[in-house]
């Protein structure tokens, strides 16, 4: 069929045709923007779940839908060895921008006078110019160079001038198990005190299955600042519409075998549902697609996975790396005992510490708990024990 009209699209981030499975934290996302809408207070999200789940594109449809209702949105993405000052300051400028408009109240200008010293926090340089006369204006202050102090001042501020604007502030942040523990906890203690005093402020984290262990460790309270959402793989009935929902705007109908087959190889992971059916798609000649049709797919679709999706993973590794990889596989995708994986290697647990945290620094594994480690991504043990038998 024609790939021009291929309604599939794998890739990080990107938006699925037929985004399913996702009702109940979209649905908590929108009634917090309500609920902050009407004065009332609401709780931030945090979502977690595995790489290629579909974090990122529920991240980007949260800010979607605040932008929509005219909210003051930052959204940023955490990388480790660097600070979300600049980040946020700069994600905030096209708000702050369309907020500058002559008649402002006073708290917009309050807003407006604190974003130029959070700004000048960290970028001596650079100035921001709004067309308005600040002087004398309230406000400033956000430029101690303490992070929970600027940052805190900054959304109070906005959250002031959001308020009477009628909307919110959402702070959106994907990648935060990345985030400098500094970073965390200052971020935990400002969404705490947001509550308490009852600021327009919501914010939304997304990370790997470690996010919710990190939030923890950071403040004890963390459980009771957010709402967590695990995002996992979907249910069949869920899959099977993200395959068939997509071909049926484009008055093409999956033949229900060929559908069985895509939901059970992809395990009912967004990211390989969208390879497949790309793959899959590309290679039907239509208007049906058949149970062929999907085993060709499937097959293509596999191919590209451990080309690109796998392959970019694994060859970051070095060599000792790599073997640390082969000794998790053994444990298949569940997770392996540190202890167990130093057995294998005949290595003692604390020798194996720089490698093992090497691998957590370049995102391929994480620790689920003390004392043990699992691959970032699904099905990676499954391409690590093949990689033994092409080598």
């Amino acid at each position: 069929m024609d790939p021009v009209l291929n309604p599939y699209a794998p890739g990080a981030g990107r938006p699925p045709a037929a985004l399913v499975g996702r009702t109940e934290p979209l649905a908590a996302w929108d009634v917090g923007l309500r609920r902050v809408e009407a004065g009332r207070d609401a709780q931030s999200l945090v979502l977690y779940g595995l790489r290629g789940v579909g974090k990122t594109v529920l991240l980007n449809r949260f800010a979607r839908v605040a932008r929509r209702r005219s909210w003051l949105v930052t959204q940023v993405e955490a990388r480790a060895g660097q600070t979300m000052r600049a980040m946020v300051g700069e994600g905030f400028h096209d708000n702050l921008v369309d907020l500058a408009r002559p008649g402002v109240g006073a708290r917009v200008l309050k807003a407006l006078r604190t974003a130029l010293s959070f700004k000048a926090s960290y970028d001596s340089t650079g100035r921001w110019s709004f067309g308005l006369d600040l002087d004398g204006a309230p406000g400033g202050g956000a430029d101690t160079g303490a992070f929970e102090s600027d940052l805190g001042k900054l959304l109070r501020d906005l959250a002031g001038a959001a308020e009477e604007q009628g909307v919110g502030v959402a702070v959106l942040v994907d990648e935060a198990q990345d985030l400098p523990t500094e970073e965390l906890v200052g971020l935990c203690a400002i969404v705490h005190s947001a509550n308490q005093r009852g600021d327009r402020l919501v914010v939304a984290l997304a990370g790997l299955p470690s996010l919710p262990r990190r939030l923890a460790e950071a403040k004890s309270y963390a459980e009771r600042l957010f709402r967590f959402h695990r995002v996992a793989q979907l249910e069949p009935p869920a899959a099977a519409e993200a395959v068939v929902e997509p071909a049926r705007r484009e008055g093409v109908r999956w033949q229900d075998a060929a559908v069985d087959l895509v939901v059970a190889e992809s395990g009912g992971y967004p990211y390989f549902l969208q390879q497949f059916g790309q793959e899959t798609w590309n290679a039907a000649t239509g208007p049906v697609v058949s149970l062929p049709d999907a085993r060709v797919g499937v097959a293509m679709g596999r191919l590209a996975l451990d080309g690109g999706f796998f392959r970019a993973r694994w060859d970051r590794a070095t060599p000792a790396e790599k073997e640390y990889l082969r000794a998790m596989a053994v444990d298949g995708d569940d997770g392996s005992a540190t202890g167990e994986v130093a057995a294998r290697l005949g290595k003692r647990i604390t020798s194996l510490g720089p490698t093992r945290a090497n691998l957590i620094s370049k995102g391929l594994i994480y620790s689920p708990d003390h004392g043990v480690v699992a691959y970032t991504v699904p099905a990676m043990a499954a391409f690590v024990r093949r990689q033994d038998l092409e080598e």
